[in-house]
């Protein structure tokens, strides 16, 4: 089975939380904090691989994790950072994320690899907290957030040259002469349900040629198989569009023509501008009917096409075809960008978002403010409510950003009530 889509959860492994601990032996005076940091959570790296052809695995397992960071331990020892996990896909694949929609990254070649969730930072120990007027911190940094995504695999073929055209046509055919792929043919529509590749070698050059199935009118509305494949022609660099001359479907060849070039612009402007060898195929079974094909071939060229006449069957002009396709090949080569446009997903927009810092404020009933935000619920994490000064971290951290201020414009009153997250404290104005 082909599988060229699927989405899956990702997570990213949390950071490690700091280490509270003081130095104990005897004979030490004023021996100090000496609680290590935590480990960075493990990252979630795509890696583009050659020995897998499609996306099935994601299609039985959707979640994938990361490994956490070790807490830090005591006597200044560091946790042990959670080890990266590695996802394997098929070079070709688009990693997309869900929420905006927006490519990640395209991995085309082997090898190719990014970070699509990063690991959280591990947190400080408590040595980290020690000063002239704090000399016994209580408390330590929470690890970092670890990070959650939802995003879309795309697997796009990777081939040089696409064959396009309606079903029973003899694309399977063309391929299966032209290659040692061996496709399944028949004489029905849709004798091909999943993308057959196969490498031509001719003359001193070698290319590799896809047959797309499932073309047929209203194919970019999701009609027959289209929609599910009209993606892969977009990694081809040239397109051989192969047509029934003889009219042996009972269907008009300039029609055909037409209809199968419309589907193509209508899905993507890009795919119509893709240059096109016109294969007229069956060329053996028009009978005596040679108006038809010649009718056929001013059309054609009329629009700037060259067009090929053949017989796949009978390996009839498929040598020139073939021949005119490498050409062709060499010479995009030396124009064209294989780089495809996309939207680019903004990592550095992530890293340097401000709203993670921010403290938002808002009012819960009559004399209940809340605060809430990102860092604050990292510092949050990392308080101990038993200790006088790690408390004082947390409140000097809100009056700091503003958030005290905020609430007094609100409204806020001495006796009322502040909440943050699950907790709740009632405020008194130290001035």
């Amino acid at each position: 089975m082909f599988v060229d889509r699927a989405r899956i959860t990702i997570k990213s492994g949390k950071g490690g939380d700091g280490c509270v601990s003081f130095r104990r032996e005897p004979y030490v005076p004023e021996g100090g904090p000496n609680g290590g940091d935590g480990g960075k959570g493990g990252d979630v790296i795509f890696l583009a691989d050659k020995n897998l052809r499609t996306l099935m695995d994601f299609r039985y397992k959707r979640k994938y994790e990361a490994q956490n960071g070790q807490n830090g331990m005591k006597n200044n020892r560091y946790g042990k950072k959670g080890e990266d996990l590695i996802i394997k896909v098929p070079p070709g694949t688009v990693v997309i994320d869900e929420e905006t929609g927006l490519v990640m990254k395209d991995l085309i070649n082997h090898g190719d690899s990014f970070v699509a969730a990063k690991g959280g930072k591990g947190g400080k120990g408590n040595v980290h907290f020690k000063s002239s007027v704090r000399q016994a911190p209580n408390f330590a940094e929470a690890g970092g957030f670890s990070q959650t995504r939802n995003v879309i695999l795309e697997l796009k073929l990777i081939a040089d040259v696409g064959l396009i055209g309606f079903p029973n046509v003899g694309k399977s055919t063309l391929l299966s002469i032209s290659t040692s792929a061996k496709p399944k043919i028949a004489n029905y529509h849709f004798t091909t349900i999943t993308p057959n590749l196969g490498v031509v070698e001719i003359f001193d050059t070698s290319f590799v040629m896809a047959d797309i199935p499932g073309l047929i009118e209203g194919a970019h509305k999701g009609a027959g198989l289209g929609l599910q494949f009209l993606k892969h022609i977009e990694r081809t660099k040239l397109l051989i569009h192969v047509v029934d001359v003889s009219g042996s479907e009972g269907r008009d060849p300039i029609d055909d023509f037409e209809k199968i070039n419309n589907e193509l612009s209508t899905f993507s402007e890009r795919l119509i501008k893709k240059p096109q060898l016109i294969a007229a195929n069956k060329i053996d079974m028009l009978n005596g009917e040679d108006e038809k094909y010649l009718s056929f071939k001013k059309y054609v060229e009329d629009k700037g096409y060259r067009v090929f006449p053949i017989s796949a069957l009978i390996n009839q002009g498929v040598n020139e075809l073939l021949g005119a396709a490498a050409a062709e090949l060499k010479r995009l080569e030396k124009e064209s960008s294989s780089e495809e446009e996309y939207e680019y997903y903004d990592f550095n927009k992530e890293i340097d978002d401000p709203s993670y810092r921010k403290i938002y404020t808002s009012k819960e009933g009559e004399n209940v403010y809340v605060l809430e935000g990102q860092q604050l619920l990292k510092i949050f994490n990392s308080t101990n409510f038993n200790d006088l000064g790690s408390l004082r971290y947390l409140y000097q951290y809100i009056v700091k950003n503003g958030a005290i201020d905020k609430l007094k414009e609100m409204g806020l009153r001495e006796g009322d009530t502040i909440k943050i997250f699950d907790y709740e404290f009632e405020y008194y104005d130290e001035y």
